[in-house]
């Protein structure tokens, strides 16, 4: 995405006893320059503002390197290709989610129970990616890629690590990817704009799909 690979996530099947995951910055290794790290924050600043002046479909690399005073040439070195930019800025605007459901208040936060934390974090995930969709499709030019994206590793790692925190049975690893299918951002979209689907009703089905992979105690 960058051309230096991200920090590795601790996969799903390693948690073990783990209780709660570290917030680390999901589009860049935490050990760059400070030079660099200004650089890149500046780039993407750049990007948001031509993203909120002409969206998703006009941003091209040529564009942001003349908005940030900068050669085409270190856009392409920071970010690799234009894919690689986009999802850089997504996981630029994922940091606040992020900080919401691995260290912030009840009921994403760490201070409430799995459970609790399982049936707010489907509802909290749909209205970020709704705010967000147009640069979310953008990015999504390799179907492949889209799962190898930090940010959304990340997400399995969590929903994962909360089923199997709050009891539910057989492979957790799979059973997060169905959960977090079931929001995904396109197939909401459909849903709630092409088919007129209430936002409640979405939220709705993911509560019942949480109920019935966890047991009731």
């Amino acid at each position: 995405m960058t051309g230096s690979a991200p920090p590795p996530l601790p996969s799903p099947d390693a948690l073990g006893g783990a209780t709660e995951l570290a917030l680390t910055p999901v589009g860049e290794p935490p050990s760059l320059r400070a030079d660099a790290a200004r650089n890149r924050t500046r780039l993407l600043e750049a990007a948001s503002q031509l993203m909120a002046g002409c969206g998703a479909a006009q941003l091209t690399m040529d564009a942001v390197a003349t908005a940030a005073g900068v050669g085409k040439g270190t856009v392409f070195r920071r970010f690799g290709d234009r894919t690689g930019l986009l999802v850089a800025l997504l996981d630029h605007r994922e940091q606040q989610l992020q900080a919401a459901f691995l260290s912030g208040p009840a009921p994403l936060g760490p201070d409430a129970p799995p459970l609790e934390r399982l049936h707010a974090f489907g509802p909290a995930l749909v209205r970020h990616e709704r705010d967000h969709h147009e640069l979310i499709l953008a990015s999504r030019t390799d179907p492949l890629r889209t799962y190898a994206v930090p940010a959304n590793r990340l997400r399995l790692t969590h929903v994962t690590m909360l089923l199997r925190q709050a009891g539910a049975t057989g492979d957790t690893e799979l059973l997060a990817h169905a959960l977090l299918g079931s929001i995904d951002s396109v197939l909401v979209h459909h849903l709630t704009v092409g088919l007129g689907m209430p936002l409640d009703r979405v939220d709705a089905g993911w509560h019942d799909l949480v109920d019935r992979l966890v047991p009731a105690r």
